[in-house]
């Protein structure tokens, strides 16, 4: 998330971006009815009978179980991914398209989808799964590139950018639904003030996107900047995050840093790439993915 978390789950704007980072979900067809799931998680036996939602497999197993209808027998499914879940790349959102999109191509092939039948379904799944999603970030698995998004009324554009970035790893992550549990709490205490920061969060969206297109990395990294002292005033900073994003700051191959999710763990985004380590943080280098879901046939 490059801006408007937390704000895009109260009707306003957001701006999520897909890395080149990839997930991958093999499915093969089997002959009974079991159900095998493995990862890097783990490996989790069960039937088509019993498809329990449960961890660590909860949004596999949340999609198999609607969509188990159209199986006429079990599956095996292989999760791989170039990232550990840890560190809050969207690893939920891109196993569940992953998933669906697989699902539609060996079990639904003739069938034809409405549009954004694919998006659609794997917001279902994870609010499901959560109670609460915005669907952001499936839509950036979806589509690819950096997408300018909002839940209702549904918008979903995708800009042209290429970017560099870099996202620094906190070293601990706090589940998104109990965030956003907080600051739902937050809201019911102070509704008009936090509407407030709402309003302003969709405002840095709105200016944002001349400097996007103007390519003006310091305009919209000065964006970021103000974005990110928004979400301190929301609570869901804490200190190592604002550490992260006071090294960022100082590189000179970063125009700006804030938070990249919900906040109180996970990690900061820098919009370019840094030119050093930022201190003993795990860091990475990524860039902007323009291709969203694809299909390998195996």
């Amino acid at each position: 998330m490059l801006m408007g978390e937390h704000a895009v789950l109260y009707g306003r704007r957001a701006l999520v971006v897909a890395i080149n980072r990839r997930l991958r979900v093999t499915l093969r067809r089997r002959t009974d009815r079991r159900v095998c799931l493995r990862s890097a998680l783990g490996t989790w036996n069960t039937t088509l009978d019993a498809l329990d939602i449960r961890p660590p497999f909860r949004f596999v197993l949340a999609a198999l179980r609607r969509h188990r209808g159209a199986l006429a027998a079990g599956v095996d499914v292989q999760i791989e991914s170039d990232f550990s879940h840890e560190v809050g790349f969207g690893s939920s959102a891109a196993v569940t398209v992953a998933l669906l999109q697989a699902l539609a191509v060996l079990y639904y092939p003739r069938q034809r989808r409405p549009p954004g039948w694919l998006f659609l379904e794997a917001r279902r799944v994870i609010r499901a799964v959560q109670g609460v999603g915005s669907g952001a970030d499936a839509a950036a698995s979806v589509h690819g590139g950096l997408v300018l998004y909002r839940a209702a009324p549904l918008l979903i554009r995708r800009l042209a950018v290429r970017q560099p970035l870099t996202a620094v790893y906190s070293g601990a992550k706090r589940p998104t639904p109990e965030v956003v549990r907080l600051v739902q709490a937050a809201h019911r205490r102070q509704p008009r003030l936090l509407a407030g920061l709402f309003r302003l969060m969709d405002e840095c969206v709105g200016r944002a996107l001349p400097a996007l297109r103007r390519r003006d990395g310091p305009a919209f990294g000065a964006l970021l900047n103000l974005h990110q002292g928004l979400l301190e005033a929301l609570g869901v900073s804490n200190a190592a995050l604002g550490e992260i994003c006071s090294r960022l700051r100082a590189d000179p191959g970063i125009h700006g840093a804030k938070i990249s999710g919900s906040g109180l763990g996970d990690c900061v985004v820098g919009w370019g790439r840094v030119a050093g380590p930022c201190g003993s943080y795990a860091t990475f280098d990524l860039d902007i993915e323009p291709d969203g879901v694809r299909v390998e046939h195996g």
